[in-house]
This record gives structure tokens, sequence and C-alpha cells, in this order.
């Protein structure tokens, strides 16, 4: 299949909205919100009505009779005052599912490949990560993976923080405790950026001494950019053990941080002033942007080069969007980054493009997102105010998830249990952030996020283990055996199986993987009415080998819709 249900049922309304005269109008075709209105609706005729002048229901019968689902649909109706409703063949479905279980991306079809790059994760460097890195990381990782599985061409970039005042901060302490103390072992980097950042908060000449080992690393003092480099591979090395925890696919390669930016900036600035961008104001290099204006209609300022010549990160991100698209040729950049930053990237792309570094056919992007609350709605915090570790984090879901599964498996090995509870406590906690709207803050709530009904990881985990048990006791099934829709909810499943590749296409098109979320949660819930409504393993003959198909279908559109999120699936729990 070259496209999906929805690409092709919106391409074949269009035809015959233009046979009717009306050339521009849309099709708007969607899934039918209820049975009775078939499977899928049209809803484009009204409009389209509306600017002809005429009847709605008059138009819908001129494009119903121009309309060709021979090959598609069962039945083909107008409905109130010009709905289209179209119900699917039961061949036809059947079809799909035969051609689905005989391809390695289940009738995915894939659209024109792009070359992706997808800024995420992003941790500041000599510093643990923590929960503020939760959502970045796994939202942007679960991209990347549906991304690739569409084809494209996939480019993970992890602009980590390694450059800065933080560091000559760093750096002054260490050198400051080494030498009262001896070598020191940066096995707590939290505690030792606190104890810093105490010394550079109260002692004005500590402070001094930190702003000149920014200066020299900066100038490239060997010995400041040795310090330099040890927090780097402390922190990358914590960072790498979360990320392998996670099962997030980042490496160490994909880290380009803000300092692989420094040699370019005052080429950027330079640049900018020779285009007219950037002006001089207070002392600073500024580029006025008429887009954007405050309350005064005064033209707001992106400032590319402070007073005292130092740059920002909005300087370092002009560069990184100039090599992301000059460089690795991007077709289309993701930031995810946090919503709070959205006039940054609404700037960033305005001056990108007047700067020529991103043409009009580049997408640049910021997938923001919202902010992980606590049951008191206010930010999630430990019970004493500080910030939670993410490690600690996914330590406390592992051992919550150990709990429940030796409720549940109380004779099980205890290391079979802490391979469960390990893929049942991580996937808890990225499903139940993964399946919100991204734009959205979300409660926090461990009951709710490692229960084993509604929709989460663990439903649908045991939804997958429960049609490998099925297999278990089949023994054998005839994997050439066509497929019957006889019964309602054999055709509701197979409905429901057939738009895998719609919701894969939504989550790359609007960079949103809560519709793969919820499309598996509608698809657990139509495989429990199936397994309840049509026994399986009771049935015989034809009807029996039909249902071992659908639940093949089944099993491994759950298990590569986890996938894509990053979630494990599992044969027994």
């Amino acid at each position: 299949m070259k496209q999906t249900i929805l690409e092709l049922l919106d391409s074949r309304v269009r035809a015959a909205l233009q046979a009717a005269g009306c050339p521009d109008a849309p099709a708007i075709v969607a899934p039918a919100g209820r049975p009775e209105f078939g499977d899928y609706q049209a809803n484009g005729v009204m409009a389209a009505a509306k600017s002809r002048k005429m009847n709605p229901r008059q138009l819908a019968e001129q494009v119903v009779t121009a309309l060709d689902l021979k090959d598609m649909a069962s039945k083909v109706e107008i409905a109130g005052p010009g709905f289209i409703n179209i119900t699917l063949s039961p061949e036809y479905l059947a079809s799909l599912m035969t051609a689905a279980l005989g391809d390695v991306n289940l009738g995915v079809p894939q659209p024109p490949a792009q070359r992706v790059v997808i800024d995420y994760s992003s941790p500041n460097l000599a510093k643990e990560m923590h929960v503020g890195h939760l959502r970045s990381t796994i939202i942007g990782d679960a991209l990347a993976r549906v991304l690739r599985f569409l084809g494209h061409t996939v480019i993970a970039q992890n602009h980590v923080g390694d450059w800065g005042t933080q560091f000559g901060m760093l750096t002054a302490y260490l050198i400051e405790a080494e030498q009262q103390e001896g070598e020191m072992v940066l096995s707590d980097l939290e505690d030792f950026y606190r104890r810093a950042k105490q010394r550079f908060d109260e002692d004005a000449a500590f402070a001094d001494r930190a702003r000149e080992y920014v200066v020299k690393l900066q100038g490239g003092d060997a010995q400041v950019k040795a310090l330099w480099q040890k927090f780097l591979d402390i922190s990358l090395h914590h960072c790498a053990a979360l990320y392998a925890r996670l099962g997030v696919a980042l490496t160490r390669e994909d880290v380009r941080g803000e300092s692989a930016y420094n040699d370019d900036l005052p080429v950027v600035v330079a640049d900018l002033q020779a285009k007219g961008l950037a002006v001089e104001s207070q002392g600073a290099q500024v580029v006025f942007l008429d887009e954007f204006r405050n309350k005064e209609g005064e033209a707001q300022a992106y400032i590319v080069r402070k007073q005292d010549g130092g740059y920002l990160y909005s300087t370092s991100d002009l560069a990184a969007v100039r090599y992301r698209v000059g460089t690795l040729k991007a077709d289309r950049v993701l930031y995810v980054v946090d919503a709070r930053q959205a006039l940054h990237f609404q700037q960033l792309f305005t001056l990108s493009r007047k700067a020529g570094y991103a043409t009009g056919m580049t997408q640049l992007e910021h997938v923001g997102f919202g902010v992980m609350l606590g049951e008191d709605g206010k930010p999630f915090k430990t019970r004493s105010g500080t910030t939670v570790k993410l490690v600690d984090l996914l330590q406390e879901a592992e051992e919550r998830a150990f709990t429940l599964v030796s409720e549940k498996n109380t004779e099980m090995p205890e290391a079979d249990r802490r391979t469960i509870s390990h893929a049942v406590g991580i996937g808890a906690v990225k499903y139940a952030d993964l399946s919100k709207n991204r734009n959205s803050d979300y409660v926090f709530n461990w009951n709710s996020m490692l229960s084993f009904e509604g929709n989460t990881a663990p439903y649908l985990q045991y939804a997958y283990t429960r049609i490998q048990s099925v297999f278990r006791k089949a023994d054998v099934s005839n994997e050439q055996a066509d497929i019957l829709l006889t019964e309602s909810a054999e055709r509701q499943l197979a409905l429901e199986l057939a738009r895998f590749a719609d919701a894969v296409h939504a989550v790359g098109r609007e960079a949103a993987p809560h519709f793969l979320c919820a499309y598996l949660y509608d698809l657990a819930t139509h495989f429990m009415r199936f397994y309840e409504a049509c026994p399986v393993l009771k049935s015989e003959g034809a009807v029996r080998d039909s249902r071992l198909r659908l639940c093949r279908l089944t099993a491994d559109t759950l298990k590569t819709g986890l996938g894509l999120l990053g979630i494990e699936t599992l044969d027994v729990m």
C-alpha cells in the first residue's frame, strides 16, 4: 500500500469533489465518531456547498455519484445535511490484514524521505540529569524511532550545555579543592556543583578567579581545557548510564554541545553585521526583529554578542542552525525543548531565515512540552523541595514495579521478576509522559502509571503477554490462512489494526507521540473485546486459523508500536 487509508480516501473524495465542480474544496476525511456513521466520514461537502451557494445534500449526491470506492467500500451513504459516511468492505479489510502480516513494516507506507535533525535531551554537563530532562529525552527518542521507521534519515543532536561561566566556576573549585585535599573523585557531581556555586556566590575573589578560568578555557589554555574535559567525561558517563537504563538510543557520537560552535560564533556575528542585520546597541551586537514588537511597538532585540564581548546561547543556536542545514543538509529540524522557550525559537527561526541559514524549504519546528507536576500541582520535587535526580526516579519506578510483579508471581525466580520489573517500571514512567499531549503539563502519579488497568504501559504490556499465552497454548497455526471477518468484534479489531499506519504517520507529521499511545490503547481495548466475544482456541478449522492470524497481527502491532515509543514488551509477566 502506497498510501494510508486516510490518505487514499482523502485523494478519492478530493477527486470526486473536483468532478462535482469543487476543485479547491477540502475532503476532510476522518474516522467516524460512532459505528452507525460507518468507518470514515467525509465532512468537506458543506463548506464547498456554502462557497458555491448550493444545497449541501445536493452537492453530496453529486460527489457520491463521482466517488470511486468500489475496491474499498461496501457502503457509501449521505447522512444529515451533507456528511458522506463510508463503510469499508470485509474483503478490503481482510486484504489489508494479509498484506500487513507479510510486511516487515506492517503495511505502513513510507512518505518521501527526508534528512531530519532532532535536538533533544541536552542536559547541562557537570550536573547530574534530573526529572526536568526526562520529557525532552523520551519524546525526542520516540520521534527519532518513528521517523526512522518511516524511512527518514534521522540525525540525533544532543546539544549539551558544556560551555560558559559554570565551567570556570567548577574548574576554580576543583583546583582549589585538590590543592587542599589532594586528588578529588567526582562521584557526586550534584554535590560538587552545589558547593562550587556556594563559593561563587559568597566569595567575590573566588568568583573573579572563576571568570578568569572562563577566559582561559575560551582561549584554549591546556590545563583548564584538560580539567574541563574531565568534567565532560564524568558527566557523559552518568548520562550514558541513564540513557541505557531508559532504553534511549543516544550515544557519545550524538553529542554536539555548545562548545562545538565556539569557533563559529565570531564568524556568525560578522556575517550578521555584513548583512546589515546586527547593529551596535549600548556596546552589544543586536538584531532588532520587526516581526516581534513589545507593547510600545518597539522591535524586540535578539542579542548575539554582549557588551563584554561574550556570546550567548542565542548565538550558539544560530550557529547550530547554520551547521545543521548547511553541513548536515537537514530538510527538517526538530527542537524538543521546554514550551517556555517558545518565543526564543520563534525569533531564532525568523532570524535564521533572514540571514539565509535556513531556506524556505527547510522545516524548523519547536517541539515544545509542558512541565511534570507533583500531586500538589507544583513542579515535581522531592519532599524536602529539592530537584529529583532522574536516577532516583527510575530506581523508585523499578522498585515499585518489583513489588507489584512479586505480588502477582510469588513463585517466579527473583532474577526473572527483576527483568520484568525493569520493563514495567521504566515503561510505565515513559508511557505516562508520552501518552499526554506534550503541550500540556501533567501530574506525576505512581499509582495510575503502574496500574494494570486503563491507558498505561502495564495494561498494554499485559495485553501483549496475553496474546503470547494464546500462541503457547495453540501449538500450531496456519500462517497462510484466509482472514475471515464475519463477527462484529473481528471486523472492529481488523478496522483498528488497519489504522496503525495513519497513527504512525500522524506522529511523524505532528511530532506528537500521544497519537500512537491513544491508538495502542484503542487497539488493546478492541483486542480484549474480540478475545471475549470470539473464542480463539475453542474455535475450529478456518475460523480458528483466521482468529489466530488476527491475534498475530495484534501482537506484532503492539510490539512494534510500543517499540517505537521505546517501551519493552515481554512474553511473560
